[in-house]
């Protein structure tokens, strides 16, 4: 058997054991290490328009999307965001010899929604800019990140909330779910900023929290104290970071300057 027959082999057994009820993450990492062997054998790790062998190739695409789906159900973001890397030179280096992927979109938003999970804007950005501008409003898997974007720089976490019951697929809503908790972190640093206490319902509804126990543990990890009797939280201050203002000292030297301003006129 030829190296690329191997590869095909691997690829089918590969596809077979995720698409199985219960697929054995041991037995597809074992098999992402053989294809990724026979990478190197054939010389596919960073193919070229020139040198390319669109069969071979298309068999490697899937193999790397399925590793990045792979990836992402084992919450190993940092083996995702690698499959993309290589995806990518599939996806816009090799778009002339290839045929297009299935799974070229589904992946491109999942890793949009990574990027927006963790705060990294500008990297989101700069993929938009590889997206045929069409796609944006018309794919529904890319317009789904999109529109996330955008309700995150309009303030509308409500709206990012509501967009839990569309979200489609274990890979998606593990991405989303980072996202609700940097959201949900962001609006604690607000809180504790804007109000000294808030009463349990309200913190809860404003951390989109389904019940006590969910916000009594979010509590704990923040350092808040909460009084169930009174059916208050309070936020709490490390006094030891406040800055005195020396008011006294300021209004002095305006005053002086302020004279001195006079003379000079």
């Amino acid at each position: 058997m030829s190296n690329a027959q191997q590869l095909a082999t691997l690829r089918d057994q590969l596809k077979n054991e995720m698409g199985s009820a219960s697929p054995n993450a041991d037995k597809c990492n074992d098999l992402l290490a053989r294809s990724k062997i026979a990478f190197i054998q054939l010389g596919v790790f960073n193919p070229t328009p020139q040198n390319a062998n669109a069969d071979l190739l298309v068999v490697a695409r899937d193999i790397l999307e399925m590793g990045a789906y792979h990836s992402v159900r084992t919450k190993d973001i940092e083996s995702f965001e690698r499959y993309i890397a290589q995806l990518n030179t599939y996806y816009h280096d090799l778009a002339s010899v290839l045929p297009s992927s299935p799974q070229m979109f589904p992946l491109i938003a999942l890793n949009l929604l990574r990027l927006l999970s963790q705060n990294r804007l500008s990297d989101f950005h700069t993929a938009l800019e590889t997206i045929d501008p069409e796609q944006l409003q018309s794919n529904a898997y890319i317009k789904q990140a999109v529109d996330l974007e955008q309700y995150l720089m309009e303030g509308s976490y409500n709206k990012v909330w509501s967009t839990r019951k569309t979200v489609q697929g274990e890979e998606f809503m593990f991405f989303y779910d980072i996202l609700i908790d940097t959201i949900r972190d962001e609006i604690a640093s607000c809180s504790e900023k804007a109000y000294d206490s808030l009463p349990l319902q309200d913190a809860s509804t404003l951390l989109f929290l389904k019940n006590s126990q969910e916000l009594l543990n979010f509590a704990q990890k923040r350092g808040w104290k909460v009084h169930p009797g009174e059916q208050i939280i309070h936020f709490g201050t490390d006094d030891s970071a406040a800055v005195e203002i020396p008011q006294e000292q300021i209004i002095t030297q305006t005053l002086t300057y302020a004279r001195e301003l006079e003379r000079i006129v």
